[in-house]
């Protein structure tokens, strides 16, 4: 299986997430978190610094449960566009990577 390229999008909506998870935890200890969630606290780390940028939605419910946040509002979090950037195009190349 052949892993397509992520795009800028993706990068900066994983930057995103870590940075929302990365705020939602506050002073908890990053190795506590990660053992309540299930989760390696290298794994914890690197979703948090943005270098896993599409981490496994098992991973992200397990984490958003811990620090306390719904996945309605991670959603809603990191999907939101930068600003002063206009959003472009209907999403199509996605919706094909993800059906390919």
């Amino acid at each position: 299986m052949v892993r397509m390229p992520l795009t800028s999008a993706e990068v900066e909506r994983g930057q995103r997430l870590g940075a929302l998870l990365r705020r939602a935890r506050g002073e908890r200890s990053m190795l506590v978190t990660a053992l309540e969630a299930g989760v390696s606290p290298e794994t914890l780390r690197k979703i948090e610094s943005g270098r896993v940028a599409t981490p496994a939605f098992p991973t992200i419910a397990a984490i958003a449960d811990v620090v306390g946040l719904s996945l309605d509002a991670v959603w809603v979090e990191i999907n939101q566009p930068e600003r002063g950037v206009e959003p472009t195009g209907s999403g199509r190349n996605a919706r094909e990577r993800l059906a390919s």
